[in-house]
C-alpha cells in the first residue's frame, strides 16, 4: 500500500467546547447568527444568554450529559441556538436532515434513544417525541419552555460548560444513504476538534468575517466549514433559509460577500453548464476564443464576472460532497478560476482529503489532511485504482448499534474502509476513480466505472441527470431532460427520440468499447436524490 502520512496530533491538548467558551466570551457583542433577508440576528452575547435559558430547562426536564438531543428544522439562527445549547450541555446532538420522511425522522428519533426532539413544526406534527418548539422554544403543552427573561444580566466570565473527553460520543449522524440504508454515524469530540483545527490551519478566516451556511446543518460538510469552525472564529454565520437555487445563492452571496465559498458541485455546474457554456457555443465567441489572445481576453471577463457573481471577496471556492463534472473543472481550469476540491465523508466529520489553490492537481481532491491518512489497497496505486483507505483523528467511532457494519467499516489496524476507489500520485495527491458499490463489471472483465461514461453523458447539456446502470452484459444510460431543456435545443418528448441514437454514437465516442452504453433510456421525473444533491443510485436499475 501507498500512503500519504501527515504527524498525529494529541487532540487531547484542545476542547472543542472550551474553544467555545473562549469565542463567546471575545465576541460578546459581534453578531454571530442572522437568518439571511430576514430581521432575526443574534449577537455572541445573545447567544451565551439563550444557551443558558435552554441548560437551565435541561435541568427541568431531567436530561443529563450523554443524554440525546435531536435537532430537525431547515437552516435557521434558532438551528444553531439549539446546537450550541446541547453540545455545551455535553449532550449528544442528533442533527436530522429535514429532507428526511416522517417516517425515517420518527426511526431516527427512536433508533438513536433521544430524550428530546427539537424542530419546526412542520416536523413535528405527527411526531411521538417530547418536543421543543424551535421557533420559540416552548413546549406542546405549555407548561415548560424557556424563560426569555432569565440571564439577561449574563456577563462573558459567567459563561462555563461541559468539559468533554476526546473519544466521547458528541454527535450522531444518520447518513443520508444514496447507495442504501442510513446508517447512524458516531462522531466524537476529537473529529470535531480536529476538523475544527483543520480549517483553523489552511483557511484565514478572521473575528467579524461574513460566512453564509447553504449546506444542510445536518450534513458534516456544510456543518463543520459553513457553520461550527467560523463560529469558532468569531465570524458573522448568515443562514440562507431558502431553496438553494442558482438566482437565490448568486444574489445572497452578492449581498454577504463570504470570504469563502463551500459548495457541492451541482451549484457551480447549473452556474456554468448553464449560463456560461451556451454564451461560449454562440457564434461569435467561438470565432474569438479561435484566436489565443483574444481567447485569454475572454476567459479573464468570465473569470471575473463569476467571481464577482459569488461575492468578490472569497480567496477560494471549495467543492466537495458529490463527484465533480470534468469538463466543468476543465473549464474552470483554463479560465483560472480560484477553485480546489476536497474529499470527506461523514464519517470523518468530514474531512479527509484538501490541498490550497495554488498547489492543488486538476482532477485530484487534494493530499491526506493534517491528522489523517490514506491509503490505497492497490498493487500498484500510482497506476491501478483500488479502495481508498484512512485513519486518523477524524475518523468514527462506529455505527450505532450496529457492530457489524461498524467491523465491516474498520479494520483491525483502524482502516476505514471509504468505498471510493482511487490512486494516489507520487506527491500524495489522491485522484478517485469510482465506487467500489457502483463499479460494474463488464462482459469480458473489465472494470467500468459509471461516473466516467456520466462525464461523457453531461458534454451534452441537454442531459441534465443521467445514471448508468448494468443489465444483464449491456450498459443504459437513465437520463433526465426537463422542458425547458428540451425548448432550448428545439426538441420536443416526441422528436427527441430521433436524435437519442446520434446522441448515444457521439458519447461512445469518448468511451472505451468495453464501456459504450447500448440505449438511453428518459426518465420522466428527476431522480431521487439525498439532501447533499447525490442520486439514490440504488433505487435504480
Amino acid at each position: 500500500m501507498a500512503k500519504a502520512t501527515t504527524r498525529i496530533l494529541n487532540p487531547n491538548d484542545s476542547s472543542i467546547i472550551s474553544m467555545m467558551e473562549s469565542t463567546l466570551k471575545k465576541n460578546w457583542n459581534r453578531p454571530c447568527v442572522t437568518n439571511y433577508g430576514t430581521e432575526v440576528s443574534y449577537t455572541y452575547g445573545d447567544v451565551a444568554k439563550m444557551i443558558a435559558r435552554l441548560h437551565q430547562l435541561f435541568r427541568q426536564l431531567g436530561i443529563e450529559p450523554g443524554n440525546k438531543i435531536a435537532i430537525c428544522d431547515k437552516n435557521n439562527a434558532h438551528w444553531a441556538i439549539s446546537f450550541f445549547a446541547a453540545f455545551s450541555y455535553g449532550a449528544v446532538v442528533v442533527p436530522i436532515l429535514p429532507e428526511f420522511s416522517p417516517e425515517q425522522i420518527q426511526n431516527i428519533y427512536n433508533h438513536s434513544e433521544s430524550t428530546l426532539f427539537i424542530g419546526g413544526e412542520k416536523y413535528t406534527k405527527e411526531l411521538k417525541a417530547r418536543i421543543l418548539h424551535i421557533a420559540d422554544f416552548t413546549m406542546p403543552d405549555h407548561s415548560k419552555g424557556i424563560d426569555m427573561n432569565a440571564f439577561n444580566d449574563l456577563q462573558p466570565d459567567n459563561v462555563h460548560y461541559f468539559r468533554e473527553q476526546p473519544d466521547d460520543l458528541a454527535l450522531l449522524s444518520y447518513t443520508s444513504g444514496s447507495t442504501g440504508r442510513s446508517k447512524g454515524v458516531m462522531l466524537p469530540y476529537r473529529s470535531i476538534w480536529s476538523n475544527c483545527q483543520f480549517a483553523d490551519e489552511v483557511l484565514d478566516f478572521k473575528p467579524g468575517d461574513n460566512t453564509l451556511s447553504i449546506l444542510p446543518l445536518a450534513h458534516m460538510y456544510g456543518f463543520a466549514y459553513d457553520f461550527f469552525f467560523a463560529f469558532n472564529i468569531g465570524c458573522h454565520i448568515h443562514f440562507l433559509t431558502k431553496t438553494p437555487s442558482p438566482h437565490v445563492v448568486i444574489k445572497a452571496f452578492q449581498a454577504i460577500k463570504p470570504v469563502v465559498v463551500i459548495v457541492v458541485p451541482l451549484i457551480l455546474e447549473k452556474i456554468v453548464q448553464k449560463q456560461i457554456f451556451p454564451i461560449l457555443r454562440t457564434r461569435h465567441i467561438r470565432a474569438l476564443t479561435a484566436i489565443p489572445i483574444l481567447k485569454q481576453v475572454v476567459y479573464r471577463q468570465i473569470r471575473n464576472k463569476l467571481y464577482s457573481s459569488l461575492g468578490g471577496n472569497f480567496y477560494e471556492c471549495i467543492i466537495g460532497g458529490a463527484a465533480f463534472n470534468k469538463e466543468v473543472e476543465d473549464f474552470l481550469h483554463q479560465i483560472r478560476f480560484p477553485y480546489t476540491v476536497g474529499y470527506g465523508m461523514t464519517e470523518c466529520g468530514p474531512i479527509i482529503g484538501y490541498e490550497d489553490k495554488h498547489l492543488f492537481v486538476q482532477g485530484s481532491c487534494g493530499k491526506a489532511a493534517p491528522r489523517m491518512e490514506v491509503s490505497i489497497d492497490s498493487t500498484d496505486p500510482q497506476n491501478k485504482p483500488g479502495e481508498i483507505l484512512t485513519r486518523g483523528t477524524n475518523v468514527m467511532l462506529g455505527y450505532y448499534k450496529n457492530e457489524e457494519e461498524t467491523l465491516a467499516a474498520i479494520d483491525e489496524e483502524g482502516w476505514l474502509h471509504t468505498g471510493d476507489l482511487g490512486t494516489v500520485d507520487a506527491e500524495g495527491n489522491i485522484f478517485i476513480r469510482g465506487r467500489k458499490k457502483t463499479m460494474l463489471l463488464g462482459a469480458n472483465g473489465q472494470n467500468v466505472y459509471p461516473e466516467e461514461i456520466e462525464d461523457a453523458i453531461a458534454t451534452h447539456t441537454i442531459f441534465e441527470e443521467s445514471v448508468v446502470v448494468q443489465r444483464g452484459e449491456k450498459l443504459v444510460a437513465l437520463v433526465y431532460i426537463s422542458d425547458p431543456a428540451l425548448e432550448h435545443h428545439g426538441l420536443t418528448r416526441e422528436t427527441l427520440q430521433q436524435h437519442l441514437d446520434t446522441y448515444k454514437r457521439h458519447i461512445n465516442s469518448y468511451l472505451p468499447a468495453f464501456a459504450n452504453i447500448s440505449g438511453i433510456e428518459v426518465q420522466e421525473q428527476e431522480f431521487e436524490k439525498t439532501p447533499k444533491r447525490s442520486i439514490r443510485r440504488y433505487l435504480y436499475s
